[in-house]
């Protein structure tokens, strides 16, 4: 058995590794500080903050000071539970940056390459991570103006410098290696499938990524994690109720807290969101307490978006179809969109542009947006014809405020 220290000096000496102090100072008016001020009830960022732009340059710029396994990760390393389908797998990779500013941001390397379509035969749990998806969906969040996705932006991340160098993880070092390619590679620690054939590898250092902003930490914002209530079977075989039973959603609706506030409008709000991008693996979402039952659901996690261009799962839709209820303010967003001087797709594309990876998605996922769009307004056209306008289309109570009002944010 290699001692600790031996293999940290193999390590100096094959990577030419070398430790840099660097003098660090928390600044108040630092992006990311500044993001966390402003978060509201109605949003993470207000539609005319400054503040975003600014932080996904400083994401994409600044340099890394540590890096670390996510908290979930380390969870899973000492606890794998073998009857369950699903299970920590060293496909699914992501890390914890932290910049010089003090900055942190999640991030997720390059697993495939834009055209590659999950394989028909996948289902939507074993699916790859996809770093790009990530990224698009922050920018489809934006133009959809929920503002729900924490923001997100493509790097270009030279994994000896800016991960090796810095971790202070030995685990995290132990799974750094050189391929015959010489390229440097590493993989997940974790219980299951972890080996260096679901290594990500640079060219030879550099490796692309998605880094998406942290939000406030828990004791300073707390969380709740709820069960989505259109969750989908996480097993090989069997269905949950709302897949085999039309009238679903009238029971949901009798269950607090879709009995009355706006949470079944922000679910079907995720749902579309979710239906635009083909993630089917939404099984929980997130919302801040301090906002009560009628607070804005985070949109976290959209790595398993965009994986088939040439599919629509209309099962997504589901809690829009069997609800037939949604926003006015959701479907008239989505009405100018589906307008030829406003198409999602030349929105996108054009907002893609922003990001230093681009293209960000190709043309047949571009495309699929607005066969998307088509489809949810068909649905909601048919939930009008059979219930009614009135009773289709619903005035958010929790829009009546002004929506980009500073009052009632998150840290005041």
């Amino acid at each position: 058995m290699i001692s600790q220290e031996i293999r940290h000096k193999m390590y100096k000496e094959q990577f030419n590794l070398t430790s840099l102090d660097t003098p660090l100072q928390l600044r108040l008016e630092a992006s990311w500080v500044q993001f966390h001020l402003g978060i509201s009830r109605h949003g993470l960022y207000s539609r005319s903050s400054p503040v975003i732009s600014q932080l996904l340059q400083d994401m994409r710029r600044f340099p890394t000071i540590s890096a670390d396994y996510s908290q979930d990760e380390k969870a899973l390393l000492g606890a794998c539970d073998c009857t369950q389908i699903v299970k920590p797998s060293g496909v699914h990779l992501k890390l914890v940056l932290r910049f010089s500013d003090f900055g942190k941001a999640m991030f997720k390397p390059m697993r495939q390459q834009r055209d590659e379509e999950t394989p028909a035969d996948f289902f939507y749990f074993i699916d790859f991570q996809r770093h790009n998806a990530e990224i698009a969906a922050f920018h489809l969040d934006r133009i959809l103006d929920f503002r729900r996705v924490p923001p997100t932006v493509g790097r270009l991340v030279n994994v000896t410098k800016e991960i090796l160098e810095v971790t202070k993880n030995e685990i995290l070092q132990s799974v750094f290696f050189v391929s015959p390619a010489s390229n440097v590679c590493f993989f997940a620690k974790c219980p299951y499938m972890c080996k260096t054939e679901y290594a990500v590898c640079g060219n030879p250092h550099l490796l692309e990524g998605s880094l998406s902003a942290f939000l406030p930490s828990l004791n300073l914002a707390p969380r709740l994690s709820v069960p989505n209530p259109w969750i989908r079977s996480y097993s090989l075989a069997g269905k949950e109720e709302w897949e085999v039973n039309p009238l679903y959603c009238d029971t949901v609706k009798q269950i607090y807290p879709y009995n009355s506030s706006s949470r079944l409008l922000n679910i079907i709000d995720m749902a579309i969101f979710d239906f635009l991008i083909g993630n089917m693996d939404r099984h929980h979402y997130e919302m801040f307490t301090k906002f009560g039952d009628d607070g804005f659901l985070i949109h976290l996690d959209n790595a398993r978006g965009f994986g088939r261009h040439s599919q629509d799962e209309l099962s997504i839709l589901s809690p829009l179809s069997q609800c037939c209820r949604i926003k006015k303010k959701t479907l008239l967003h989505l009405q100018l969109l589906a307008r030829a001087d406003y198409r999602l797709s030349d929105v996108m594309r054009e907002s893609l542009l922003e990001d230093q990876l681009s293209p960000i998605l190709t043309e047949p996922h571009l495309l699929a947006l607005d066969r998307r769009l088509q489809i949810i307004l068909q649905t909601v056209e048919g939930c009008v014809e059979a219930h009614g306008e009135q009773s289709v289309i619903a005035t958010d109570p929790a829009e009546q405020s002004a929506p980009d009002s500073s009052q009632a944010n998150l840290t005041s």
